[in-house]
């Protein structure tokens, strides 16, 4: 018990004496520099990311659709489509 005292009282002190030491503005203006230079690149949040997967996926969902419509209404054998699938919304 007395050792995890010590622990804990040794670690409060170095965490204050970083805390007010150069340390602390160094640690600063490296996460300065870097949001800089990350605000520099063409980077997106992983939330815009996903956005746009699902977005896309939607995307290449309803083309398939189209061209198997496009397909049936050519005529063209192997054409995998019914107008079933017109009443769920792909128009």
């Amino acid at each position: 018990m007395l050792s995890q005292k010590i622990f804990e009282e040794l670690s409060n002190k170095i965490s204050e004496t970083i805390a007010a030491s150069p340390v602390r503005d160094v640690e600063k203006n490296i996460r300065a520099m870097m949001a800089s230079t990350f605000s520099k690149l063409d980077l997106v949040t992983r939330e815009e990311f996903e956005v746009q997967q699902e977005v896309l996926a939607r995307t290449r969902e309803q083309l398939a659709w189209l061209e198997s419509r496009l397909a049936q209404l050519e005529g063209k054998p192997g054409a995998h489509g019914d107008d079933d699938q017109a009443s769920q919304g792909h128009s």
